[in-house]
């Protein structure tokens, strides 16, 4: 399977026009959002478009996408809220936990935190992905270079759990891929060079991953 990732759109109708060049140019199996689709004001502006793809779009809230946005994504067929769900596509299975405190150095999961990674981590196996917005503390999470910004508890996750492949966002600067032990860890926030990454994970063997540029 061919995964394109990406998160933090923001809204914006460039980043938006970057993934649907992206689909169109090397067709992959499905589209992950990591979060932060919207303007917190806005949050079905971007709705539509993501809906116009032919391919299932799996979806997570960020920290700036508002809680509206989960009522939204039912009235929309081809978006899929990923949630504390576990979806299997072709194969490979999703689980996916939205949501992200801004906190400046610290973010840890939203509202009811505990109760989440309980349930997410009865969910997750050794082949699952994880769909987090904000990266495992310590991987792809350092702002301005010296400060870890990623959560304690999708870390926790992770150590407990090890996945085989998390996908997440939050920290802009920090798009790339990181080993966290078994688990490869790809942050897709689209920046001003970044425009997500495409994943090559058949559910078995261990992923793979291309980050994506403006000047490829």
């Amino acid at each position: 399977m061919l995964i394109y990732a990406a998160a933090d759109i923001h809204g914006r109708q460039d980043r938006i026009r970057a993934i649907q060049n992206r689909v169109a140019a090397h067709r992959p199996d499905i589209l992950v959002l990591a979060g932060d689709l919207s303007r917190r004001w806005r949050p079905g502006d971007m709705l539509d478009p993501l809906n116009r793809f032919s391919l299932p779009v799996l979806v997570i809230r960020g920290n700036s996408d508002s809680r509206r946005l989960d009522t939204l994504l039912p009235l929309y067929p081809n978006l899929h809220a990923l949630h504390l769900t576990r979806q299997s596509v072709s194969g490979v299975e999703f689980v996916g936990i939205g949501g992200t405190l801004p906190l400046p150095f610290h973010s840890r999961l939203g509202l009811q935190e505990t109760e989440a990674v309980a349930k997410a981590s009865g969910m997750l196996q050794a082949h699952s992905v994880l769909v987090v917005h904000p990266p495992p503390y310590g991987a792809r999470d350092r702002v301005l270079g010296k400060f870890h910004a990623g959560s304690r508890s999708v870390r926790q996750l992770v150590d407990c759990c090890s996945p085989a492949l998390v996908i997440c966002g939050h920290i802009h600067e920090q798009s790339g891929v990181e080993a966290i032990g078994k688990t490869v860890v790809v942050n897709c926030a689209m920046g001003r060079s970044s425009e997500g990454a495409l994943i090559r994970y058949d559910g078995r063997s261990a992923p793979v991953c291309t980050m994506l540029s403006r000047d490829q």
